[in-house]
């Protein structure tokens, strides 16, 4: 069966939504389907939209990936905000002859299911704006619909009460995000991977803890300062944030005199295995309100990526107690701690640092749990009985 995945959006591209497709084309990939990716490319001139195709071998470093797969570059207008590329897609998909169009793009699904084609779409957070929900339901009534996928429980069940969304498997799917475990085999401990880190060259052997992704409202940047404040002799890693945000972050750290941190900025996700197996401990200080790239709200609905890499890393994870986190985090796999008290994320780090049994427990079940979240199992149960004839 041929799958032609949809891009939401123009790649490379530091936004989690670009990260997350290229893992799953590369897992369809993996599994031996036929796969290509159409991504918009926007030919305009004007610098702050312009892109060039990238190479594979650019692709790869950026996205950390090992299995090429083609990819598509369809002319698109920046001004038409995407519908003119939704179009364009569908129609590249059956020209292509896909037996299965698979995307996050709500305009895509929406001309895909409409025409018949047989339509996968992946949805992270309740359809924003004027046309969101009348794309979503456009998608549904479409007789391509084949199946719903989305990343938490609750984003399920607020589909179903808010837009009809049908709330039963075989389709609706809950599938949260993944990861390449096959990167997180054989990592170093903390210490060695530190030695093989520039930013550690200079530091001696303290207990580090880590936090990796962007530096958005609400990730819990203000925690982990006033943390790293409380907590001297600790050194924090945070890896990760658009060139604005860290310098702002780094403006901040200098203002307040904190030693402790540690702020790089972006690193190719090819590095990241490396920079997280640096930290004794890893954080996720999400806020109860989280920004995404698009500025909404996504604290209820949160499946981040960085959950998965936490886990297959092996290191103990420190975690808000969002409702959402306990789909897959549990007291045998990470700490649960209130998102604003930053005295109890201290208590914690010391009492982690001062139990090192108690660490390699927390890492051990969180390894054994990512077990459950791979890419190429994700793709598996998102296509499982899709090869059959629609209808």
């Amino acid at each position: 069966m041929n799958v032609a995945v949809i891009a939401p959006a123009q790649i490379p591209a530091r936004t989690a939504n670009t990260l997350q497709v290229m893992k799953m084309t590369q897992a369809i990939a993996e599994l031996g389907y036929g796969v290509r990716l159409a991504v918009p490319w926007y030919s305009t001139e004007s610098a702050s939209v312009a892109v060039r195709p990238a190479t594979f071998p650019e692709l790869a470093r950026h996205y950390g990936l090992q299995t090429e797969f083609p990819i598509d570059w369809l002319i698109a207008n920046p001004n038409l905000r995407r519908y003119d590329f939704g179009y364009r897609a569908a129609g590249w998909a059956s020209r292509w002859g896909a037996g299965v169009v698979y995307t996050r793009l709500p305009q895509a699904a929406a001309i895909a299911s409409g025409r018949g084609q047989k339509t996968i779409l992946e949805v992270h957070d309740i359809p924003q704006g004027r046309f969101g929900p009348w794309f979503f339901r456009r998608f549904l009534r479409g007789s391509g619909a084949a199946r719903l996928v989305v990343i938490t429980r609750s984003l399920a069940a607020d589909l179903a009460s808010r837009l009809g969304a049908p709330a039963d498997p075989p389709f609706t799917l809950i599938a949260p995000d993944g990861v390449d475990l096959s990167r997180y085999q054989d990592l170093p401990g903390p210490q060695a991977a530190r030695a093989s880190l520039e930013e550690f060259s200079q530091r001696g052997p303290r207990f580090t803890a880590g936090y990796t992704g962007h530096l958005y409202a609400g990730r819990g940047v203000e925690l982990l300062l006033e943390l790293a404040g409380l907590l001297p002799e600790v050194d924090f890693l945070l890896a990760g944030g658009e060139p604005g945000d860290v310098a702002r972050l780094r403006g901040e750290i200098q203002s307040r005199g904190l030693e402790n941190v540690i702020a790089t900025g972006f690193i190719p996700n090819v590095d990241l295995p490396r920079y997280q197996a640096a930290c004794d401990a890893l954080l996720m200080p999400y806020q109860k309100h989280v920004a995404a790239s698009s500025g909404g709200n996504i604290a209820r609905y949160l499946s981040p990526m960085k959950l998965f890499e936490y886990l297959a890393c092996g290191r103990p994870i420190l975690s808000s107690d969002l409702p959402v986190f306990a789909e897959v985090l549990n007291p045998g796999n990470s700490i649960s701690l209130p998102c604003d008290d930053a005295r109890a994320w201290a208590a914690a780090l010391v009492a982690l640092q001062n139990d090192p049994p108690r660490r390699d427990a927390l890492g051990v079940q969180a390894r054994q749990d990512a077990a459950h979240y791979t890419w190429e199992g994700r793709a598996r149960r998102i296509l499982a009985g899709l090869e059959a004839p629609h209808g």
